[in-house]
């Protein structure tokens, strides 16, 4: 009997003990993990406080280089304020800028009647005055009432050299006549086979090539191409005047009527090409040629164009 009392004693305390030891063990534990939880919260709050840091670092340092920036567009505007012009009010205003878009509208005015198209032109100048006239005309009342005058002059005169004959036309009817004269000329002396009519032929024939290109100068509406070419062929029939002339005094002074043909050649040479179909010899021809340099046609200035470019000067 004591024998088992002693070993469920025995027992007992081992039970006892062992419970202790556990308990022991979960207590440690407990305070193991509360002791990892506390590191693992200073962990974090110090690695909280060091980003928390870095940030507040960064933004004082971006802060910094934005005044930095700040002041350096600062010191460039003042820099640019004191080198760079003062912008000019003028320059830069609608009014200017209406004036400059009127000036290249009259440019394509000129164009239009350098090519003849005199409607077209007209119509373009009759836009511009409706133009003037609009409330969003910003130009000195002034400067538009001028304006509005100078194109109403220019209308009216295009409007009048509309119904006439083109001067430019006129003048390559002109050269065309003397260039049909001078093949008749070349085909007459066709019947001399002599070495000097041969160079009066080969001559004609030149100068039948120059007033193609004066003719060709006439359309491109080059004056000074087109008087440089009359001139060539001026000189070019100069030589087959002295030619003719030099046989036909030796034929006159065979003849006892020499003074009267010098009569009727005297008053033929003075009409003109308006007045005559054609030349009938190449005296004659050089006088259409000395008319046809007097009267160049000249090119057309508009009126508005040179009153806008007097005061683009100004």
């Amino acid at each position: 009997m004591s024998t088992k009392f002693k070993k469920s004693t025995a027992n007992d305390l081992s039970v006892n003990q062992q419970r202790r030891q556990a308990s022991m063990l979960l207590l440690r534990l407990q305070w193991l993990f509360i002791l990892l939880l506390v590191i693992a919260l200073v962990w974090l709050y110090i690695a909280q406080q060091r980003f928390q840091n870095q940030i507040n670092e960064r933004l004082q340092s971006n802060e910094h280089m934005v005044s930095r920036l700040n002041e350096i567009d600062d010191r460039l505007f003042a820099i640019s304020q004191q080198t760079l012009p003062e912008p000019s009010t003028t320059t830069n205003s609608q009014a200017q800028n209406q004036l400059d878009l009127l000036r290249i509208q009259i440019k394509a005015v000129d164009k239009l009647i350098a090519d003849n198209n005199y409607k077209g032109s007209i119509d373009l100048l009759q836009g511009l005055l409706w133009q003037l006239s609009q409330d969003n005309n910003e130009i000195s009342p002034a400067l538009t009432m001028v304006i509005k005058q100078s194109l109403s002059k220019d209308i009216e005169r295009l409007q009048a050299q509309s119904s006439q004959p083109n001067p430019w036309q006129l003048q390559n009817l002109a050269i065309q006549t003397i260039q049909e004269f001078l093949r008749s000329y070349a085909r007459n002396s066709n019947q001399n086979n002599s070495a000097a009519l041969t160079g009066q032929q080969l001559t004609g024939y030149e100068v039948i090539m120059t007033l193609n290109l004066a003719i060709q100068a006439g359309n491109m509406r080059e004056q000074n191409q087109l008087t440089g070419y009359l001139n060539q062929a001026r000189a070019q029939l100069q030589t087959l005047v002295k030619d003719t002339s030099r046989r036909q005094k030796a034929a006159l002074s065979k003849s006892p009527s020499s003074s009267s043909i010098d009569n009727k050649s005297t008053i033929e040479h003075q009409q003109t090409p308006t007045t005559k179909q054609s030349p009938d010899d190449i005296t004659e021809a050089i006088i259409w040629l000395d008319r046809l340099i007097a009267d160049v046609p000249k090119l057309q200035t508009l009126l508005t164009s040179q009153m806008l470019d007097k005061s683009e000067r100004k």
